[in-house]
């Protein structure tokens, strides 16, 4: 075991590992911001800076840059309601919400502190937890990962936009545009209709940003283009007193424990997380009847765990060598660059550099906390730019970040065809994100599943024989009943009319 007190600490307190960190943060928050742009391509940007770096200076610089995108992301969630990452379409719920009642720059702040609180404890995790945590996950196979995701559908009827039936569309359309593409299997191409731009599947920052920037987009130009939701500077300050801090405490610390767990799991990532957190955040609130409607809490559960994620999936990175998300498989990438190869080697044979991620990891969430008090309030006021300067701004940026995904006019045209059709399924009341964690958990539900009937010879017995598997069917079942008995007690406390004669 390494002695973490024995690091010579001047080698990440130089100027060129601060320097990096720094830009990176910035760069992250930046690229974060920007709607359909996320952590994996900020890390991918900046990839390249890295070959006339040092070993630790790059791969900070690059963790710094995936920590501060995955805050960035909550700030245009929340001025336009329009996910700058897939994490942060959780966040979108209430913290655009609370913006739309002139209190953008509360939201912000929560949404700093949360983010923050949960980088703090995946940085902690990920120090003192990194090779037993990672050492468990590996135990969990396919049979784990399909429960996992069913898990992850059935707690979305907690999300449901008031319509059970609603709901289960919504998660059967999610389903089904995930299996679009090449089939992983057999290779055979899947309701792809003889386009090849199809072959790789429905591209997800083409969908998020149609599902929801231009969905926003034409909500504005229907009802709102003349109007901007705030102004004044009180209403956008960002500060938040000791009171509103706790008040969040408890929904952001669980959801920093939901993400840095998550995390640990390869494939599962920040998007799932931020829902797990928000769904346990509704159930045990003291006030749930205030989630989608700009609840503090709803905006620090989901925002504290995509960025405790980050810390969690550097463990298996760090300790196995396998890549916990895409954005760690870039910063894999950059130990490659320098001939380094994580794994369990890694902490005998490079234990300093081990130990400056693990505490750069912390100073790389503290920047990111001062980076972002510094700009956040800048981004606050674009709120008080009226809709009819807003629109064409958000519409430029949304076709940016679209075309630079992939570099194809292809996906544009797709992004505006889901534009339209979620804006019809936002105006009839279907759960669009309920859509978004259904098309999220499709490749992993499943890839697990058939991965599972292959190892059984098509026998269902394998999630029974199996411990890991067989306590989280256990746990499914306990969390189906808990949900039906309570929704049975509602129905008995409605008070009904009595039945009398009619005497006309």
């Amino acid at each position: 075991m390494m002695n973490m007190l024995s690091f010579d600490f001047s080698a990440l307190f130089s100027f060129w590992s601060l320097a990096a960190i720094v830009f990176g943060s910035l760069m992250g928050l930046i690229i974060g911001t920007l709607p359909g742009l996320g952590a994996t391509i900020a890390v991918v940007l900046l990839l390249p800076l890295t070959y006339s770096m040092s070993p630790l200076a790059s791969v900070l610089m690059l963790i710094a840059a995936y920590q501060g995108s995955e805050y960035g992301g909550s700030i245009s969630s929340i001025i336009l309601g329009i996910p700058g990452t897939p994490a942060a379409v959780a966040t979108a719920i209430d913290g655009n919400a609370m913006a739309r009642k002139d209190l953008a720059g509360k939201a912000l702040g929560y949404s700093l502190a949360a983010s923050t609180l949960g980088g703090i404890v995946g940085g902690l995790v990920l120090i003192f937890l990194a090779v037993p945590l990672a050492r468990l996950a590996v135990r969990f196979s396919d049979p784990e990962f399909f429960l996992i995701g069913v898990a992850g559908l059935i707690a979305v009827g907690a999300l449901s936009s008031g319509s059970a039936i609603k709901s289960i569309i919504s998660v059967l359309l999610g389903l089904m545009v995930g299996t679009i593409g090449l089939d992983t299997f057999t290779g055979v191409p899947r309701f792809t209709f003889g386009t090849l731009e199809l072959l790789e599947g429905v591209g997800m920052i083409a969908l998020l940003t149609g599902m929801f920037a231009y969905s926003e987009i034409f909500s504005i130009v229907s009802n709102e283009l003349n109007k901007s939701f705030a102004s004044g500077n009180r209403k956008l300050s960002t500060g938040l007193t000791f009171a509103e801090m706790r008040s969040v405490a408890s929904a952001a610390f669980r959801g920093s424990i939901i993400g840095s767990i998550v995390g640990l799991f390869p494939g599962m990532g920040a998007g799932p997380a931020s829902w797990f957190a928000y769904i346990q955040a509704k159930k045990t609130s003291r006030h749930p009847e205030e989630f989608g409607k700009g609840s503090p809490e709803g905006i620090a559960a989901p925002e504290a765990a995509n960025n405790a994620t980050v810390g969690g999936a550097l463990v298996p990175l760090l300790a196995l060598g396998i890549p916990g998300s895409p954005s760690t498989a870039i910063i894999l990438g950059a130990f490659i660059i320098h001939g380094i190869q994580p794994g369990p080697n890694l902490f005998s044979a490079s234990p300093d550099l081990a130990m400056g991620i693990f505490y750069g990891f912390l100073v790389a969430t503290l920047v990111m906390y001062v980076a972002g008090r510094l700009v956040t309030n800048l981004f606050a006021r674009a709120l008080t730019i009226p809709n009819s300067y807003l629109v064409p701004i958000v519409l430029s940026l949304s076709i940016v970040g679209v075309y630079a995904s992939h570099g194809l006019f292809f996906d544009l045209w797709l992004a505006l065809g889901v534009g339209i059709l979620a804006y019809f399924l936002k105006r009839l009341d279907y759960s669009l994100p309920s859509f978004i964690l259904a098309f999220i958990l499709s490749p992993i539900i499943e890839a697990s599943l058939r991965r599972s009937m292959l190892l059984s010879g098509n026998s269902l017995d394998i999630f029974l024989e199996r411990p890991y598997s067989l306590a989280i069917l256990c746990l499914i079942v306990l969390f189906v009943g808990a949900t039906a008995w309570g929704g049975i007690r509602r129905f008995r406390a409605v008070p009904r009319q009595p039945q009398g004669r009619n005497t006309e």
